[in-house]
């Protein structure tokens, strides 16, 4: 009887992931996290938020605590988005990226104040509020005040994505690293969520309002929209990318001129 012979293959192997590919997927999935810390937290900390007496009362400080621990998330968060993009879009223009990276980072610093002014009010319940004896209406007008703090934060913090939209969405629209309508969302969202808290700072309107509403879903989806085409779709190819793979990140050198500056001018559109 004949017996069928078979060949010995080779076995099939991965390709591995590209500098860039990495990136963008890291950048992207950072992206995400924002989201997936700082929407929770909202409803997390209401009950500090919306009860005055919060620091007299019982108090569900576990829940607090988990919010302030996802908003700590979203400021780390928020923060590595600047770092891990910045090796790239720093070729397009390093000004822009880097006034990106030092938006982001104060973002973070902001969210992290607010952080701790709740933390406070859970401290302060924790060792005085159940304190028979207890000033209770000293200790609710501080709670109070600390609230106050952590709103006024809650509007400044994350209102610096005018300042992200404005300098990564540049970057992003002149380098066509991704789809232009995906920064176009952010660079025409900005002016109106920056109209939005300019009016809630002097008390024309609350900052949940109609005008809110109208200004938030293109920060929102600009955001959003770009963490997930990172994160499925990677960088698309650009003079900004030429030759970042083979360098690991660095421009490539060029042995007659020396050192290579950015690869495109901030002008490449």
């Amino acid at each position: 009887m004949d017996m069928a012979s078979t060949e010995p293959t080779e076995p099939t192997t991965r390709r591995p992931m590209s500098w860039l590919r990495k990136v963008a997927l890291l950048a992207g999935a950072l992206y995400l996290v924002t989201f997936l810390s700082s929407i929770p937290a909202v409803f997390l900390l209401d009950p500090v938020l919306s009860d005055p007496g919060y620091i007299v009362g019982p108090g569900d400080d576990t829940r607090v605590l988990l919010g302030g621990l996802l908003d700590i998330v979203n400021a780390l968060a928020c923060i590595g988005t600047a770092v891990v993009l910045y090796p790239v879009v720093r070729r397009e223009n390093e000004a822009l990226a880097l006034g990106f990276v030092a938006a982001r980072v104060l973002e973070a610093a902001i969210i992290f104040v607010g952080v701790m002014s709740i933390l406070t009010v859970v401290t302060l319940r924790q060792d005085l509020g159940s304190t028979p004896g207890a000033d209770a209406d000293s200790l609710i007008t501080t709670g109070e005040a600390l609230v106050a703090l952590r709103d006024w934060t809650f509007l400044l913090g994350p209102g610096l994505a005018v300042a992200n939209a404005l300098l990564l969405g540049t970057l992003m629209y002149r380098s066509r690293l991704v789809p232009r309508v995906i920064p176009l969302l952010g660079l025409v969202g900005a002016p109106l969520l920056l109209a939005s808290n300019t009016a809630t700072m002097f008390g024309v309107n609350d900052q949940f309002s109609l005008l809110s509403l109208v200004a938030l879903p293109g920060i929102f989806f600009w955001e959003l929209s770009l963490g997930v085409y990172l994160v499925v779709r990677g960088f698309r190819p650009s003079p900004v990318t030429a030759g970042l793979d083979a360098n690991g990140g660095r421009a490539p050198v060029d042995v007659a001129a020396g050192p290579a500056g950015p690869a495109t001018t901030a002008g490449g559109s």
